[in-house]
């Protein structure tokens, strides 16, 4: 549910619809019922800077769709909490929790919540009135969309690994080479750079940073733009210059999908578990897919389809990774 919910989030950034609902309540809002309610609705929308500055063309039947977009991501995130808190409540009730568990529900409870106020903050940038310059693009702050989505990646691989552990546990085993201590540093690092590069990806969304240099590998005609630090101070091109941002994905990516390969050639010949030597060959087979999905989306200048498999496969990507480091937990070094 959580996968996806991250799905549905990158539908609704890519189709523009998340500052369609201007309200938020905790228990949730009811959707329009008839023509009456439509119109209120679209009435408050038409009260924010998105509609005055970017969509004053739109019918209402348009913004039916979007509204819709926005709403189905709210309610798939409750039901998340719903699905979630409901057995929880149960379990613990009937004492089924150990002490360690119960401190991982709680963990995963408030992660859930936070999650859903995290992604009201987020809607909140964009309705305020801060857009003062004509040029300026009413969008949600980007730092607050990466915000989200990081935690709703850490929230998903809490729960993937918590799963795991109690599905599939890994098995104990020792590797005999020179080789073997290079193993559990590189996945951990490269479980960190898949999810570092999924994150600098929502500030190539949340600036509209895949349409500005459409073309692979140069940017333009230059491996380096010349206008990658246009913005003083300097420090804000990293995530404000949507140039940079865009350079940065591409080294980012370039960086994760070389250290996956690293880890699967350095385990080629290795003695490994079965669900192990799968891990690896599925985060390899995924990284060069996820990698040629970023070059055919921004090559095509993001189309919706396309940029959401991208986004879908970073998480897919780092389901593998934590799969790789799981089944990897107990590695033993014996040197020859």
């Amino acid at each position: 549910m959580v996968f996806v919910a991250v799905g549905l989030g990158g539908v609704t950034r890519l189709t523009e619809s998340g500052l369609s609902m201007v309200t938020w309540k905790l228990m949730g809002e009811h959707m329009p019922r008839n023509q009456e309610e439509w119109v209120k609705e679209f009435e408050e929308y038409q009260q924010y800077p998105e509609f005055k500055m970017k969509n004053a063309h739109i019918t209402l039947e348009e913004f039916k769709f979007i509204y819709m977009m926005e709403y189905m991501h709210r309610m798939w995130g409750r039901a998340i909490g719903a699905f979630f808190l409901i057995p929880a409540a149960y379990f613990w009730k009937k004492g089924y929790f150990c002490a360690r568990t119960k401190k991982v529900v709680l963990v995963l409870g408030t992660l859930i919540g936070l999650q859903g106020l995290m992604g009201w903050y987020m809607v909140k940038s964009g309705l305020e009135n801060r857009f003062d310059n004509p040029n300026d693009v009413p969008r949600v702050s980007q730092y607050r969309l990466a915000s989200h989505l990081a935690a709703a990646f850490v929230l998903y691989s809490l729960f993937l690994s918590n799963a795991m552990s109690k599905l599939i546990p890994a098995d104990k085993f020792v590797s005999i080479g020179k080789r073997a201590l290079n193993i559990k540093p590189l996945t951990h690092l490269t479980k960190g750079m898949v999810f570092l590069t999924a994150i600098s990806g929502a500030f190539v969304a949340g600036l509209d940073a895949g349409l500005v240099y459409n073309s692979f590998p140069k940017m333009g005609d230059d491996w380096i733009p010349k206008d990658i630090l246009q913005f003083e101070p300097k420090h804000k091109n990293i995530t404000e210059n949507p140039t940079m941002v865009q350079f940065n994905h591409r080294v980012l990516g370039i960086t994760t999908v070389s250290l996956i390969t690293a880890l699967w050639m350095l385990t080629r010949r290795q003695q490994l578990p079965k669900r192990a030597r799968w891990a690896i060959n599925a985060a390899m087979v995924m990284a060069w897919t996820q990698a040629t999905l970023g070059v055919t989306t921004l090559l095509n200048y993001v189309p919706v389809p396309l940029a959401t498999a991208h986004q879908s496969g970073s998480l897919l990507l780092l389901s593998f990774a934590v799969w790789v480091s799981h089944e990897l937990r107990f590695l033993k070094y014996m040197p020859k």
